[in-house]
């Protein structure tokens, strides 16, 4: 499935792509990749924060009084505070604009410059909230830590998917997956331990995330370009020179030739987010700049990684075991992560994201069954319905971890053509982040008034994307990337759309 494909008529050159995978470009992809970390680190670090009792005592007294009342017992309604829940998205909105710049600096500037200016902005804001003395201070400072997860999240993807090798490409990109879960794991072992550290022990967890934020600087200074961003700048011959070591071969005529092509066509487009909305792009734009990203938010899962030390608490479990609980989840994430790693470029795309939706689906329904059955009746919650609810939580997030999280990545950045991959990448992180800040600003007020029965929604939601992908996804996997219009050419519902604009085109 490597190549061979029939592009206009003509012969594809995949199957003459020469090289292996090179200690270079691993290492390249694994230094990239640490950008994930800096959206998985907030990702466990904002929820554990706001179920410490420091932080709602100096930022959110009401939350605080409300929680000190219902301590030890079930309540839906706990933490549903808009301005608590804004401190978690303000990120998200933030990320959503600045990926727009970021799609700019990602095609004049390279990938490299905008994995830079995330780290530098995401530094910054974590400084301003470990020092936060109001909540200006904390909006303000959640507010560049979202630019910088809008430059990484729009920059790291792209250059994972073209830098790796096409038989490789999942398994790379998951790498940003990974980093994201790891992050996430990372954020809840230290937040079990400074919610121990009384009164500061929330400012060390946000302080933190300077880690991540130095560590993808200093490695973005170190990193190549990729040869498709080289190329689309008119830097010929370094792209020639990075394409031969990542490639560990001499012979890379066939695929430069390729990437050449894909930048003739990419300087020929003026207007790149115009031209997304043309009939020929409108699969990449459907599935991978709207449906996806969406769906994959719309899982569920995000409100599960937020909430998951303040969904605890609320139900009954006290501080440190409910952080406990989070760790618990975290790590299944980072293990699931793992899985689709190794099952990716075998088993292919299509076939993580079925199964992993009837799990998904299976999982969601037990937990709202649980939740309805003995949740919200102001008293503790039995350990006979506490520990399967954490298993079921468990099982969910392992489905999602080898699915629609990594794939909700990889796919969108390995289908765009490169005339419009930074603009629809820019889409991808938009729809996302959008959705992301949506759901974390709504959750716990559905959680609220609609109890269980927000996991029900979950669940069709899930039905839903399940049956989008069934239909409308061709499988992506060992496709080299600059070849990807080939698949929609072939498929049953695609190929009407694409192939009637190449019609119109033709002399009457």
């Amino acid at each position: 499935m490597a190549g061979g494909f029939m592009v206009d008529g003509k012969q594809g050159r995949a199957e003459l792509y020469e090289g292996r995978v090179t200690m270079y470009v691993v290492f390249a992809c694994m230094v990239a990749a640490l950008g994930g970390s800096l959206f998985g680190y907030d990702l466990g670090v904002s929820g554990g924060v706001t179920s410490m009792d420091e932080f709602l005592i100096l930022f959110f007294p009401k939350v605080y009084e409300r929680k000190q009342h219902t301590l030890h017992e079930t309540d839906y309604c706990k933490y549903d505070n808009q301005i608590l829940t804004l401190f978690t998205s303000s990120l998200y909105f933030a990320g959503l604009v600045s990926t727009f710049g970021a799609s700019y600096i990602t095609r004049s500037k390279g990938r490299r410059a905008s994995i830079i200016i995330g780290a530098m902005s995401f530094f910054i804001g974590a400084i301003i909230n470990a020092a936060a003395v109001n909540v200006a201070m904390l909006i303000v400072g959640r507010i560049l830590l979202g630019v910088g997860v809008g430059f990484g999240n729009q920059s790291v993807p792209l250059y994972l998917s073209e830098m790796a090798p096409a038989k490789i490409r999942g398994a790379m990109n998951l790498m940003f997956q990974f980093t994201t879960c790891f992050g996430i794991l990372v954020a809840d072992v230290i937040n079990y331990y400074t919610e121990k550290i009384h009164p500061w022990g929330w400012r060390l967890s946000v302080g933190l995330a300077t880690v991540p934020a130095t560590l993808m600087f200093v490695g973005g200074c170190f990193l190549p370009e990729t040869p498709n961003s080289l190329v689309e700048q008119g830097r010929i011959e370094e792209a020639k020179d990075v394409l031969r070591r990542v490639r560990g071969t001499n012979n890379i005529s066939a695929e430069f030739d390729d990437l050449v092509e894909a930048s003739e066509a990419a300087r020929a487009i003026k207007h790149p987010f115009r031209n997304l909305l043309k009939p020929k792009n409108r699969p990449q734009l459907v599935i991978g700049a709207l449906g996806i990203p969406a769906f994959q938010q719309l899982s569920g899962m995000n409100s599960i990684l937020f909430y998951s030390p303040v969904m605890f608490q609320s139900l009954g479990f006290g501080s440190s075991a409910s952080l406990y609980s989070s760790i618990i989840t975290s790590a299944v994430l980072v293990a699931a992560t793992v899985v689709g790693m190794v099952l990716v470029d075998r088993k292919g795309r299509r076939f993580l994201f079925m199964e992993a939706g009837t799990q998904m689906i299976i999982s969601m329904v037990v937990i709202a069954t649980l939740l309805g059955l003995k949740f919200g009746h102001n008293e503790p919650l039995p350990k006979s319905y506490g520990v399967p609810l954490v298993i079921m939580t468990c099982l969910f997030v392992a489905a999602y971890g080898w699915s629609w999280g990594p794939l909700g990545w990889l796919v969108p950045s390995e289908i765009f053509p490169l005339e419009t991959r930074s603009a629809g990448q820019s889409i991808v992180v938009c729809v996302n982040l959008f959705f992301t800040a949506a759901i974390a600003q709504c959750f716990l007020a559905s959680l609220c008034h609609l109890k269980y029965g927000v996991f029900l929604l979950f669940a069709c939601l899930i039905i839903i994307m399940s049956l989008f992908i069934f239909f409308l996804l061709p499988e992506t996997k060992q496709v080299p990337i600059e070849e990807m219009s080939a698949l929609w050419e072939n498929h049953w519902f695609w190929k009407r759309i694409v192939l009637s604009s190449d019609i119109k085109k033709q002399p009457v």
